[in-house]
């Protein structure tokens, strides 16, 4: 599937997505929300797709916010209808069966910092900004921002980044939780691909049922019985009697998925 502003690739199980708009700073226009939008959809149809890895090209932004162009001409309704549309391609992000993973290298602000909120996990750059500055436009975050951020780090804080629209560095990104590994620019899709890599190795229905418990315990009354529900599932797999067979024999399992 082709893309305006995204560059993508498949190699063993990982489907890379470069966000390119990198004269823009990979700003987030209507276009290139439609192609994250055609891709994830791709990550969920494609079956040879087991984890995802999304970044920014160039050395400077992952997403530096949205395209202010756009959002300038935006009213009531169009704005109404801007921020649920947006809700709803991160949904489809954070919900993803998949593993994916936001590789933050360099500004990652308003609704880039969103994007890589609903992403299961977030590695680092040593150069990245991380915020979410729309107050200073007039605006607040509208792509979930203000849902997923005191979630993984609190609400006192997230209310301090998010009403004086300060950004905070790759450390103290990593001290609030922010993020889960700050290295080096140079190692940083190295670092993302090895997790990546660590994660695919297991088996495919089981790290979809965790990703499945762990958004539970933010949006359901009953996270427990999404668990309790999950763990009967895994029992019936095939994976759950290649898994005990393979440690019982102190071999490696091979996991089909099914």
């Amino acid at each position: 599937m082709g893309f305006h502003n995204l560059k993508t690739n498949l190699e063993d199980g990982i489907y890379s997505i470069v966000i390119d708009r990198e004269e823009k700073a990979n700003a987030l226009n209507a276009q290139t929300m439609q192609d994250i939008e055609g891709a994830f959809q791709e990550v969920y149809d494609n079956p040879e797709i087991k984890g995802v890895l999304i970044t920014g090209a160039g050395n400077k932004a992952f997403v530096a916010g949205a395209d202010i162009k756009e959002i300038s001409e935006i009213n009531y309704m169009t704005g109404r209808k801007f921020a649920e549309s947006g809700q709803e391609i991160f949904a489809k992000i954070e919900n993803c069966p998949k593993p994916v993973i936001a590789a933050i290298n360099g500004y990652a602000l308003g609704g880039g910092c969103e994007l890589a909120l609903a992403c299961h996990i977030r590695v680092a750059s040593e150069n990245a900004q991380i915020g979410l500055p729309e107050v200073s436009l007039g605006l607040i975050p509208g792509y979930g921002g203000t849902q997923r951020l005191p979630q993984l780090i609190g609400k006192g804080k997230a209310f301090e980044m998010i009403m004086t629209g300060d950004p905070v560095g790759a450390k103290e990104a990593q001290s609030l939780g922010l993020v889960n590994h700050v290295v080096e620019q140079a190692e940083l899709i190295k670092k993302a691909e090895t997790i990546l890599r660590r994660i695919i190795a297991r088996a495919p229905l089981a790290v979809s049922m965790v990703i499945d418990c762990v958004n539970a315990s933010q949006t359901t009354d009953d996270g427990y019985q999404t668990e309790a529900n999950s763990f009967g599932n895994c029992c019936k797999s095939e994976d759950f009697v290649e898994g005990t067979k393979a440690f019982l024999n102190k071999r490696k399992p091979v996991f089909q998925g099914k």
